[in-house]
């Protein structure tokens, strides 16, 4: 029995002994050594390329997470690998450790229907452990990975996120982006244009007043994973809380106001000028491609560190990138189906069985939906709402929709029901002008990269009116059952 199973502390889901609760990073790294998916480096490795292409060959060999201890003339260590497996992404939610995703995706949206539970506030926590003032700070010393040889540079946040303040709605906003180390007091944070941190920053700027920020380099996953959901009006905080089944403790910060995990690894604070810009990028983003960035980097704010934050021996979570499939394009795959799939139920179109968004796919460019027809148009219907929805009408291009015999996550037969169900003529609908994203490298820079974009969607349904629909060649479930009955005797378990 694994240790998952046997964990103190433990809850039950669906009658399914769970492992405690995670509250921080080193627990989960507790967890994960235990079930022999963290594998500690002590080796000394070099910040300049090796750390990261380890890691990348490992996660391409299906390796463990890697907790690098011994980063050359750097003060802490760098967990990289956390997400690229589903096992460790269901240890991470707290879930059963053989969860297929489109099971994690199904479970996070009912545990996300349930009343949120709110974080709360404590005085102080192990972030408070070490205060370093402006004057003091250098941030070059924590172990910032340069990833690939054309990179703008080394990049300190691949798997953290930002939390800042609307000044006219006291919202709080929690998101994920990069950030790349400049020097000793100064990191690149890329903001998307018109979303959310970047609508925030404005306001400042309208008011004339620095945008104040809070960078995190390590926390809970589970609290990084939420911080990639697009869910209006719901605080970051609360989905982590609600998934876990214990509130997130933060510490108001008495700098920024802020605020911030009470157990994260490290934090910078800091404001953004809004007219002092610097040249950020290029980087070997989650779509594996550069943009035109390595042409041209484009000039974008950052923020000027004013205080740091950090755990002793602090522990900075990092995601490898490049082509997928890696733990940047799960971590963004999960919590998008799930909130997709939470959308499409507020819909309440009937029948939907499954929903994907496939990290092969970048997390985010298409989606597959897995319904049972009830009537004709129905799988029409149930794809032109995926990019009606909050999260698919921004950079979904593509959506497939495929009868309920088969899951969304099942990608080989998905490939048999294109193969087999669908006819191009009859079953393609383009929709002309949708929604596209910055990030996706397939806008032509001719257009001046327009965020307009075409996007498919495509029936892979037998077609509901037929009154006479192909057999599936299938097992006798009696059959089944009497032939798994006696797996072992056949010498094949």
């Amino acid at each position: 029995m694994s240790t998952v199973e046997t964990a103190t502390d433990q809850k039950t889901m669906g009658g399914m002994v769970l492992m405690k609760p995670i509250r921080n990073l080193r627990d989960y790294i507790e967890v994960c050594e235990a079930e022999g998916e963290v594998k500690r480096v002590k080796a000394e490795v070099d910040w300049d390329l090796e750390l990261s292409h380890i890691a990348k060959i490992n996660e391409e060999q299906g390796g463990p997470a890697l907790l690098f201890e011994n980063v050359k003339g750097c003060l802490g260590s760098v967990l990289i690998g956390v997400f690229s497996s589903p096992k460790r992404m269901a240890i991470a939610l707290g879930m059963p450790p053989e969860y297929t995703m489109c099971q994690m995706a199904d479970e996070w949206r009912r545990i996300g229907s349930r009343k949120p539970i709110p974080s709360v506030e404590v005085n102080t926590g192990p972030i408070m452990e070490n205060i370093v003032e402006e004057k003091d700070i250098d941030l070059t010393k924590f172990p910032a990975p340069k990833y690939f040889p054309l990179d703008g540079g080394r990049f300190m946040g691949t798997s953290a996120f930002r939390i800042t303040r609307d000044p006219e709605t006291g919202e709080l906003e929690i998101g994920m982006g990069r950030m790349q180390l400049y020097d000793e007091k100064n990191v690149g944070l890329y903001l998307s244009p018109g979303r959310g941190g970047d609508k925030i920053r404005a306001k400042y700027e309208k008011l004339g007043k620095p945008a104040p920020f809070a960078l995190v380099f390590g926390c809970d996953p589970a609290l990084a994973l939420a911080s990639v959901m697009f869910i209006k009006g719901a605080s970051k905080y609360d989905i982590a809380g609600t998934l876990r089944g214990i509130p997130v403790e933060t510490v108001v910060s008495d700098f920024t106001g802020l605020p911030i995990p009470a157990e994260a690894e490290l934090v910078v604070e800091g404001f953004m000028d809004h007219d002092d810009l610097r040249p950020e990028g290029p980087f070997g983003d989650v779509t594996g491609l550069y943009t035109s960035e390595l042409q041209k980097p484009i000039p974008k704010r950052f923020v000027k560190a004013k205080r740091v934050l950090y755990r002793n021996d602090p522990i900075m979570l990092a995601n490898s990138s490049g082509r997928p499939v890696s733990d940047v394009q799960m971590m963004i795959s999960l919590p998008r189906t799930a909130a997709l799939w939470q959308e499409l139920e507020a819909m309440k179109i009937p029948g939907i069985k499954s929903v994907y968004i496939p990290p092969q796919m970048a997390g985010r460019f298409w989606a597959i939906v897995s319904v049972k027809t009830q009537y004709p148009g129905h799988a029409n219907q149930v794809a032109h709402a995926v990019i009606s929805t909050t999260t698919g009408h921004l950079g979904i291009k593509g959506v497939i929709v495929v009868d309920d015999d088969i899951a969304a996550d099942d990608m080989d037969r998905v490939l048999w029901a294109l193969a087999t169900r669908y006819l191009p003529d009859r079953d393609t609908e383009i929709i002309k002008r949708g929604r596209s994203s910055p990030l996706d490298p397939a806008v032509p820079p001719e257009t001046g990269y327009v965020e307009i974009i075409s996007k498919i969607l495509i029936d892979a349904t037998v077609p509901y009116e037929w009154p006479q629909k192909p057999v599936v060649a299938a097992l006798d479930e009696e059959v089944v059952k009497k032939v798994k009955s006696r797996w072992k005797e056949y010498g094949l378990d």
